[in-house]
């Protein structure tokens, strides 16, 4: 074990986004619990923080973990319409000056840094660790399928000159689902915009890095991982450490005023959770659709509500803090005094860790982001796969295809889910044969996201394993 008075330190730089920011703290939490290491937070910004940063960072233990909120970037050249992986690459590379600093400063005060680790968008950063002589790591947040892709996606730009979304055949990768052109994350379907030109200089770069960490594990995506640590030269090393979630309810910011209580109130199993996280939101008339869609099927839900927003959206990963009116306007006329016996509809917000652990959620309809769909598996609940942005099309072709853990409502040709598919593809989860399957499969996946993280699980195995390096380094 290090000594106690000088401990191996481990510096971590992510990009602003929650999405990336929570499931990191979740990993310095399981970090904290092995070693005697300090870790340090040093989060690039191009606004004020957060309050969602502050909090999340906030639960961190003082005496072992520091935070730090670099000086803020300017972003005022570029355009508006920038895509959020040019602005998230902007932020991090335009904060190396003032991280160099930091690293200068840490140095100085007589700490020894054992690792850096960033995220997938902050492989700049790889530059300024070997500056210090420090062993740089990556932390990708999402899945070992989307991994596999950003591993091939240098070979791809080479050998297709099309846009991906007009290739004739899907694009198939070792041990996963293959996935057509047009279901790419966001970032490649536009080749000529920077946000393309910046997430292939990163996937470039991932060779650098010492191992990559990531937010997924072996039981989940066998064929990914099998592909993945297959050893070539001049290959990372990667280490499925997930699932990493958030799994203490009072990590949660309130109580969640009315909803837990109602949840209370219902039948084990008999609700349907619906809610796009907190960057989703959907057009006034799906809203609509939707609202009928859940009427009609008869079930009982709790529906997390945002103002629609029918512009074209720049999704983004950062926290949204509030919407200026009350998305509660925006139902049909009746719909709440119609479904008041059995449906909840809260503005904005909901605690979602309470609600998926909750004994009466039976299932959850969401936007396929991989921190939601990780805290599902975590609490065995069955899923509809509504994807709207960045990898999630990916997401939700894994879910239905792959692990068959979730059903799919279809659009039509004006890219709306009716409200007659809405209805008969929730009653069948909830109430369908089919929907018993799928339940049945996703609680095979919540055993299997228990022993992982288990004294002898693959994932804490693979923990162990990075840490061990940390201290050689």
């Amino acid at each position: 074990m290090e000594p106690q008075n000088n401990p191996p330190h481990i510096v971590l730089f992510p990009t602003p986004g929650m999405g990336h920011l929570i499931p990191l703290v979740e990993l310095a939490k399981r970090i904290l619990k092995i070693t005697q290491f300090k870790l340090s937070f040093v989060v690039p910004t191009n606004g004020p923080p957060t309050r969602a940063q502050k909090s999340v960072l906030a639960v961190l233990p003082e005496d072992r973990v520091s935070s730090t909120f670099l000086p803020q970037v300017n972003l005022d050249d570029v355009p508006a319409n920038a895509m959020i992986e040019t602005r998230i690459s902007l932020t991090l590379a335009r904060s190396l000056p003032a991280f160099r600093s930091y690293l200068t400063d840490l140095q100085k005060s007589n700490h020894h840094i054992a690792a850096l680790v960033v995220d997938l968008f902050g492989t700049d950063a790889f530059d300024v660790g070997s500056e210090f002589g420090i062993k740089s790591y990556l932390f990708y947040p999402t899945t070992g399928m989307c991994l596999s892709f950003f591993m091939h996606l240098p070979q791809l730009d080479a050998q297709v000159s099309c846009e991906f979304k007009d290739m004739q055949e899907p694009v198939v990768l070792p041990g996963c689902t293959p996935v057509h052109g047009k279901d790419l994350l966001d970032p490649v379907q536009d080749r000529k915009n920077d946000a393309y030109k910046w997430t292939l200089h990163h996937v470039k770069r991932y060779g650098l890095a010492e191992g990559i960490l990531v937010n997924s594990f072996n039981e989940l995506e066998e064929g990914a991982f099998k592909f993945l640590q297959k050893h070539e030269p001049g290959k990372p090393l990667f280490y499925p450490v997930g699932p990493l979630v958030k799994t203490g309810a009072g990590d949660e910011t309130g109580d969640g005023c009315e909803c837990v209580k109602w949840l209370d109130e219902q039948p084990r199993g008999s609700v349907l959770f619906v809610s796009f996280g907190s960057g989703g939101t959907l057009s006034y008339n799906q809203i609509i659709e939707l609202a009928n869609g859940l009427e009609m099927s008869e079930q009982r839900f709790l529906w997390v509500l945002r103002s629609p927003n029918d512009e074209t959206l720049n999704a983004t990963y950062f926290s949204v803090e509030g919407d200026q009116k009350n998305p509660l306007d925006y139902l049909p006329k009746g719909f709440l005094d119609r479904t008041k016996e059995r449906g909840l509809v809260i503005p904005t917000w909901a605690p979602q860790v309470k609600v998926l652990s909750h004994s009466s959620t039976g299932g959850f309809l969401t936007h396929c982001g991989w921190n939601s769909i990780l805290e599902s598996i975590v609490y065995g609940v069955p899923l509809i796969a509504w994807p709207l942005y960045a990898e999630q099309k990916m997401n939700a072709i894994m879910l239905t295809e792959g692990m068959k853990v979730a059903l799919r409502p279809n659009m039509d040709e004006s890219g709306i889910v009716g409200r007659g598919e809405i209805g008969m593809v929730v009653k069948g989860l909830m109430e369908g044969e089919e929907g018993k399957e799928i339940r049945n499969r996703m609680n095979d996946l919540k055993d299997a996201a228990t022993r992982v993280v288990g004294e002898d699980g693959s994932s804490t195995k693979a923990l162990y394993e990075v840490i061990q390096k940390w201290k050689s380094h």
